[in-house]
């Protein structure tokens, strides 16, 4: 049979999808069906469904059938980046990992909680911090997994680690108060300390880590009242402090009565790194990590380890704030911790960003890639007389969004570099992409 048919049909499907007419979600005709609407063999049939899940646009289920995918580069993450704006853009801006079975796992928990106990009670608000019993997984999570070892009254559950952030800020700093932060750090925080009023302190980078004796300078000299950190694993750098590092920044902060904001939300991609500072510091460090980037961005589920001595003033902020997280989310998330399930998707999540982190210093050879081997980010320092907005709009017009680095720097002049996240897209298109990527980049004008 002519191609033209199956052409026709994909052409028209992939528009359908694209315009919205047919939203994530909307189940496809089956094979026969769909041979029937346009008139062409069941085989063809399944040669449409075939292009359309290779364009990431259907996702097939056995024995369910076909789904229009939900595509994280078509919502508008952020109005200014016009890359994302595009549904067929290829989206290196934001980390949006997946797994197998995610969907059947999703269905088979929803089952489980309709089939169990008091369903009604997951309509119920919970109390502020989270149901004492799924912030005890939570803390049995945390020692198992990080050797972290809290009571369940120092675990807040939140909506995520930018949420905790926010509540931590709200709880434990005030307007004008001074944060010692990484020259090029997590953008989140930086939003959150803006709308806080706080005064962002830029440490310098040192090799594999911030410059611990310009930190100590920093706090001699002014009135330093928090510092910010990622020890394991520093977004957007792919550093890992050791555990001299993390030894010296305590001492550091002890000695000039420093809060220490730990920020672990990719510290699940990394194997035997150093004890967390919360341990080696509890009274001072406010922990906070989350589920999104090792399970699923949508779940919005993350926690804030805070000192005894704090909890009770962090339970007065979470009230205040948002009172409680969805009762429907942490029974999810808690179940999923409990029965080992996050255990195994972060294990599949570090396999496969070695992988794609394997691909891309194959592909970027020699252009100053720097990254951890099992981040699913890099950062990539652009060629002298080349900046930043060129080169991310010239990637914008070919439907490639990156990240500019002054969405990182707390300095008032950010190096011309992008950063890459690596996992929003197939396994499969991380080599063509990034090979593009190259291209565009070495072909621009200087």
């Amino acid at each position: 049979m002519s191609e033209s048919p199956v052409t026709a049909a994909v052409e028209h499907l992939s528009g359908e999808i694209r315009r919205g007419a047919l939203p994530p979600g909307t189940a496809l005709p089956t094979h026969r069906k769909l041979a029937a609407q346009y008139g062409i063999a069941i085989a063809s049939a399944s040669k449409v469904y075939g292009r359309l899940q290779a364009m990431g646009l259907v996702v097939g289920e056995v024995g369910r059938g076909t789904f229009v995918r939900d595509r994280p580069a078509q919502r508008e993450w952020d109005i200014d980046d016009e890359a994302r704006l595009n549904s067929q853009s290829v989206d290196l801006s934001f980390n949006h990992p997946t797994w197998p079975g995610q969907s059947d796992l999703l269905r088979t928990t929803l089952r489980e909680l309709a089939s169990s106990g008091d369903l009604s009670a997951l309509l119920h608000q919970q109390p502020p911090g989270g149901r004492l019993h799924e912030r005890q997984i939570v803390a049995d999570h945390l020692t198992q997994a990080r050797n972290i070892h809290a009571t369940a009254e120092q675990v807040f559950l939140v909506g995520g680690a930018q949420q905790g952030l926010d509540v931590a800020i709200r709880a434990f700093l005030r307007p004008n108060d001074e944060v010692a932060i990484d020259a090029l750090t997590y953008p989140g925080f930086k939003m959150a300390a803006a709308l806080s009023e706080l005064a962002l302190r830029p440490v310098p980078s040192a090799d594999n880590g911030p410059d611990l004796n310009a930190l100590a300078d920093l706090c001699r000299r002014g009135a330093i009242r928090a510092i910010y950190v990622m020890p394991t694993l520093h977004n957007p750098l792919g550093w890992v402090l050791s555990a001299a590092q993390r030894k010296q920044l305590v001492d550091i902060a002890r000695r000039h009565d420093c809060l220490i904001i730990e920020d672990a939300t990719y510290a699940y991609l990394v194997d035997n790194a150093s004890r967390p500072i919360v341990t080696l510091a509890p009274e001072r460090t406010i922990y906070v990590s989350s589920l999104s980037k090792s399970v699923a961005t949508g779940l919005r589920f993350g926690y804030v380890v805070v000192p005894q001595e704090h909890a009770a003033r962090m339970k007065r902020v979470v009230r205040a704030s948002f009172w409680s997280l969805s009762s429907m989310v942490s029974a999810i998330a808690t179940r999923w911790l409990a029965s080992g399930t996050v255990a195994q998707q972060e294990q599949f999540q570090r396999e496969d960003a070695r992988r794609r982190q394997t691909i891309a210093r194959e592909v970027l050879h020699g252009m100053g890639v720097v990254a951890h081997p099992s981040s699913q980010f890099l950062w990539l320092p652009l060629p002298e007389g080349l900046r930043m907005d060129q080169v991310v709009a010239a990637l914008a017009a070919r439907g490639i969004a990156a990240s500019k680095a002054e969405a990182y720097a707390t300095t008032q002049h950010a190096p011309h570099a992008l950063r890459l996240g690596l996992s929003s897209m197939p396994l499969e298109q991380v080599h063509p992409v990034l090979a593009q990527v190259r291209h565009i980049i070495e072909h621009l004008p200087i």
